[in-house]
């Protein structure tokens, strides 16, 4: 079985989205160069920020058809972050609200990449 252990945005500016970022995660890069910046967590995954200037940078893809998805156990951890993210002035595409699966809400990134913070209903 494939698990997956990376996960890749494109950026117009590393630098900026990186500090983004750290203060979602607040926590630092643990690997930063001129068109790449890496984070890595205690489980495994690497999230990965890379510039659409990069030399060899290739895609023919566009737009933002995916999202990043933070599940917290509570809804008291999806208002704490709705309120900290809106006073540190991330831009939120959909207010705090309820889904089929619990309550949720999104921002975006510099780049207008979908971040999602939910709970699992039930």
């Amino acid at each position: 079985m494939l698990i997956p252990n990376l996960i890749l945005l494109y950026v117009d500016n590393p630098e900026r989205s990186a500090a983004f970022y750290e203060r979602l995660f607040a926590a630092p890069p643990a690997a930063v160069l001129p068109t790449y910046v890496a984070f890595e967590f205690e489980n495994g995954l690497t999230f990965s920020l890379w510039s659409t200037s990069a030399k060899n940078f290739v895609s023919g893809g566009s737009g933002h058809r995916s999202e990043i998805a933070f599940m917290v156990p509570e809804d008291q951890m999806v208002r704490e972050l709705h309120e900290r993210w809106r006073q540190d002035g991330v831009t939120l595409e959909q207010p705090l609200h309820e889904a089929v699966f619990g309550l949720t809400f999104v921002a975006v990134d510099p780049d207008g990449h979908r971040i999602r913070v939910c709970t699992p209903d039930g």
